[in-house]
């Protein structure tokens, strides 16, 4: 990479992980609780080096974790549906290398409910 680039990027993303409008919408901790299936997942953030994505379905802005469905395909064998659990945020935002951010938002995303999101992870693995 150029050094000027990588020095004027300094490990800054061009977009929030969650914007403050985000963080508004995102239902709080436990509030889909029991929906299975029809829990709404509402941001996506992945990884455009690697495999992993982070489906947002709740957040809780005091402590900046939210809680939603982490996959990766290739993990799918051992998790084949993903893997339920809390995500920080602040640490998401402050994963770089060589001046890039790892981990980026789908800026393209549109919520939906995570069975929908599972059917398209599985259909994803078997292709």
């Amino acid at each position: 990479m150029n050094e000027q680039l990588k020095k004027a990027l300094n490990g800054t993303r061009r977009h929030m992980l969650l914007t403050k409008a985000l963080k508004r919408k995102l239902p709080a901790l436990y509030a889909q609780d029991g929906k299975g299936d029809e829990a709404i997942v509402h941001v996506k953030l992945f990884s455009p080096y690697s495999d992993h994505y982070y489906y947002i379905t709740e957040y809780d802005p005091q402590t900046n974790q939210a809680f939603g469905l982490t996959y990766r395909l290739a993990m799918s064998d051992q998790c084949p549906e993903g893997e339920w659990g809390y995500i920080s945020i602040e640490e998401l935002e402050t994963v770089h290398c060589n001046g890039l951010p790892l981990i980026e938002r789908d800026k393209w995303f549109t919520p939906t409910t995570i069975g929908k999101i599972k059917a398209k992870l599985l259909q994803k693995k078997a292709a």
